[in-house]
C-alpha cells in the first residue's frame, strides 16, 4: 500500500507539471493575435521582404532560417502580458534611471563653421537615407551607467513653446477645414498643407557617416537651453560610431534653408542604442549651438514632449522620407491610433508609407492642425521588410526621459 500511494502521487505529480509546462504555449497563442484596434496585418508574400526605403530594409531581426511567427511566439512568452497593457508600464525600471551616452560633436566656433560651410545645397540634395542594420537587443548595463534611485516613474510632459512671428509666411489652411480635419485624423503618408508650428520645428538631419552623406529627420523640442532636438539614436550613432558634420535643418525646402543650418555641439542617446543598437531604444537628442546669437528655439519655437504616457492614442507621425516613392523635398506626414507591436519589439506602430529619411520625424499626441503644435511621444525607428506601410516607434519612458532631461541641461557651447 505505502509503495502504491507514494506511485499515485509520483503520477500526479508529473501530470500536473505536464499541464503547467502547456500553460505557457497557449497563453503565447493567443498573445500572439493583433491588439485589439491594431491595423490588419497584410499578406506576406515572397517578395514582401525587399528593400523598404532606408528603415531596416528586408529583413526581419532574429536568427536565420527561423520563420517570424516562432520567433515572435518564443519571444512574446516573456515579453507579452507586459506589452498587452493599454496603459504601459514605464520603460526601465521606477527606482533608477539610466545614464545617457554622450558624445561631443562640433564643440569649438572653428569646427562649426567648418560643419556648416561643407553642407553645400549639392551635398545636401545628394545625401542618401540611412539604411540602419538589424539592432541587437538585450543592452547590458554596468553599474555607472545607472543613476541614483528617482522618484517613479510617473508621467511627464514639457509643453509646446509657440514660435515667434516670422517674415516667412506659412502654407495656408483651406478654405473649408472639416474636411483636411477628417482626412489628417486617418492619413497612412501625404504632403503637410496644413501650415503651422510644425512646418518650423521640423526639419532635416544631415550627417556623414562611414565615410557617406545621409539625412534624417528631427524636430525642434521646449527645454530649458532651448536648443534640444529629438531625433531617433541610429541618427546619431550606428555601427557603433558616432555621426559627423552633424546639423539640423529646420523647414528644408529643397535645398533652401529658411530658418538657418545648425551644428549639433553634443549628440546624446539612451544606454541601450549606445550599447547594443536595441531598436526598444532608437532615441536620441542633439545640443545645437546659437546660430547668430539666437537659439533654436527662439527662432522656430519647439514642440512638447511626454514621457511615459498610456499607449493606443491618436497620433501624428511627421518627416522627410527620401526615399522612393519620395524624394526628401516635402513635409509628409502619418496620423492615426497607434497600436503595439507584436512581433519582435515593444514598440508603438503606425500606419504609414513614409519610407528612409523620414527615421527620427516626431510623432505627436494632442497634435493641433490650427496651431501645428503638439507633444512629441515617440519618433520614427524602423519597419518590417514585409510590412511596408506600418512605421514603429520606440516607447518614451525613464531611458527617454534622461536622454531629453541631460539634453536640456547641457551647455550649448
Amino acid at each position: 500500500m505505502h509503495h502504491r500511494r507514494l506511485a499515485l502521487l509520483s503520477t500526479l505529480a508529473l501530470a500536473a507539471g505536464s499541464a503547467a509546462a502547456l500553460l505557457p504555449a497557449t497563453a503565447t497563442a493567443a498573445q500572439a493575435q493583433p491588439p485589439a484596434g491594431a491595423a490588419a496585418r497584410p499578406s506576406a508574400h515572397p517578395s514582401a521582404g525587399g528593400p523598404v526605403g532606408g528603415l531596416v530594409r528586408g529583413s526581419v531581426r532574429g536568427q536565420a532560417g527561423v520563420p517570424v511567427r516562432e520567433q515572435a511566439l518564443v519571444r512574446d512568452q516573456a515579453t507579452a502580458p507586459a506589452r498587452r497593457q493599454a496603459q504601459a508600464p514605464a520603460r526601465g525600471s521606477a527606482s533608477v534611471r539610466p545614464r545617457p551616452a554622450q558624445h561631443a560633436a562640433a564643440d569649438s566656433a572653428g569646427e562649426r563653421r567648418q560643419v556648416v560651410r561643407y553642407w553645400t545645397e549639392a551635398r545636401m540634395e545628394a545625401a542618401e537615407p540611412l539604411n540602419p542594420p538589424n539592432p541587437a537587443k538585450g543592452a547590458k548595463l554596468s553599474p555607472a551607467d545607472v543613476k541614483a534611485p528617482s522618484a517613479a516613474a510617473a508621467p511627464s510632459t514639457a509643453a509646446p513653446t509657440a514660435p515667434p512671428p516670422s517674415a516667412v509666411a506659412p502654407t495656408a489652411v483651406p478654405s473649408s477645414p472639416a474636411a483636411p480635419a477628417l482626412q489628417a485624423a486617418r492619413n497612412g503618408g501625404a504632403a503637410w498643407t496644413g501650415g503651422g508650428a510644425v512646418v518650423r520645428t521640423t526639419g532635416r538631419i544631415f550627417f556623414t557617416t562611414q565615410g557617406r552623406n545621409a539625412s534624417c529627420s528631427g524636430s525642434a523640442v521646449t527645454s530649458a537651453n532651448k536648443s534640444v532636438v529629438i531625433t531617433a539614436g541610429h541618427c546619431v550613432k550606428l555601427n557603433g560610431a558616432f555621426h559627423t558634420n552633424w546639423v539640423f535643418v529646420p523647414g528644408y525646402d529643397r535645398g533652401a534653408r529658411p530658418y538657418g543650418t545648425w551644428a549639433a555641439t553634443k549628440l546624446l542617446t539612451t544606454p541601450q542604442w549606445d550599447a547594443s543598437e536595441d531598436v526598444d531604444h532608437d532615441m536620441a537628442a542633439a545640443v545645437v549651438a546659437p546660430l547668430d546669437g539666437r537659439s533654436l528655439v527662439d527662432v522656430v519655437g519647439g514642440q512638447g514632449v511626454a514621457f511615459n504616457q498610456p499607449r493606443r492614442r491618436q497620433m501624428y507621425a511627421f518627416g522627410y522620407p527620401a526615399a522612393a516613392p519620395y524624394d526628401g523635398s516635402k513635409l509628409v506626414y502619418c496620423s492615426g491610433r497607434a497600436f503595439d507591436d507584436y512581433l519582435l519589439s515593444d514598440d508603438l506602430g503606425l500606419t504609414c508609407d513614409q519610407t528612409g529619411g523620414a527615421s527620427g520625424g516626431p510623432w505627436m499626441l494632442a497634435f493641433d492642425e490650427s496651431t501645428g503644435l503638439g507633444t512629441l511621444n515617440s519618433v520614427n525607428s524602423f519597419k518590417y521588410g514585409f510590412a511596408p506601410n506600418w512605421m514603429f516607434g520606440p516607447y518614451f519612458g525613464n531611458e527617454a526621459q534622461a536622454v531629453y532631461q541631460s539634453a536640456q541641461t547641457t551647455g550649448v557651447l
